[in-house]
């Protein structure tokens, strides 16, 4: 099944190009010069990614990129933009981008990282069974031997984000960065640490001795891959 990529800029050259290069490499790809269009379309279907320019003649690409990831975590957003600065790629980055990219740029590095996006993103229907953890992410639903557990959206939202990133180390900040993005919370490292303790008591057969969600002393968390 070809993945659905929507682009948002307000450049009709880009547009035309972009979406020619996309689909030649299999994507479907519908575009939009502005928000206003943008809006309209997601409401017809959600894409699988987003490619976003920071500036649109009807809204800020930082906010519309914050109000994104509210609604829909799931959907990676690729930032594009002429600005270069490393000032422009955090604040890109803290509003939730999953990846930021500078024009111009070569199709075959976009097409490279789109596909990474959506290679750590799993897919709006699928579902994934590790021992004894099951995870429906179309019905929303995560059972533990079989019963169904009652997470808070956030508790949610941490298990989807080390599942999509399993096998890798995140950090503190990153999982900040993805889930409480711009909150503003003074201890929010010890935040984190609480909310994954949360979550370890409902899924883990012993807290103190995880098998999902390990610690990785000086670095984060990693959610193993054995299956």
């Amino acid at each position: 099944m070809k993945k659905h990529v929507l682009v948002v800029d307000d450049d009709p050259d880009i547009l035309k190009v972009l979406k020619a290069n996309l689909e030649l490499y299999g994507f479907e790809t519908v575009t939009s010069e502005n928000w206003t269009k943008a809006k309209e379309i997601l409401k017809e279907q959600l894409p699988d990614l987003i490619i976003l320019d920071l500036m649109l003649p009807d809204g800020d690409g930082v906010q519309i990129c914050r109000l994104l990831k509210d609604r829909h975590p799931r959907i990676p957003i690729i930032m594009l933009t002429a600005k270069d600065s490393v000032s422009d790629k955090v604040m890109g980055f803290e509003s939730g981008a999953d990846d930021y990219i500078v024009k111009p740029f070569e199709t075959l590095e976009l097409i490279a990282r789109i596909k990474v996006c959506l290679k750590r993103t799993m897919p709006l229907d699928s579902a994934i069974a590790i021992n004894n953890l099951e995870v429906n992410f179309s019905a929303h639903t995560v059972k533990l031997k079989g019963k169904e557990l009652e997470l808070t959206p956030k508790e949610y939202e941490l298990l989807y984000l080390f599942i999509t990133n399993r096998g890798e180390v995140i950090s503190r900040e990153f999982i900040r960065k993805k889930i409480w993005r711009d909150s503003k919370i003074y201890s929010w490292s010890r935040v984190i640490d609480v909310h994954i303790q949360h979550l370890r008591h409902k899924i883990e057969k012993d807290p103190s001795e995880p098998e999902y969600i390990l610690t990785v002393p000086g670095a984060g968390y990693k959610f193993k891959i054995e299956k």
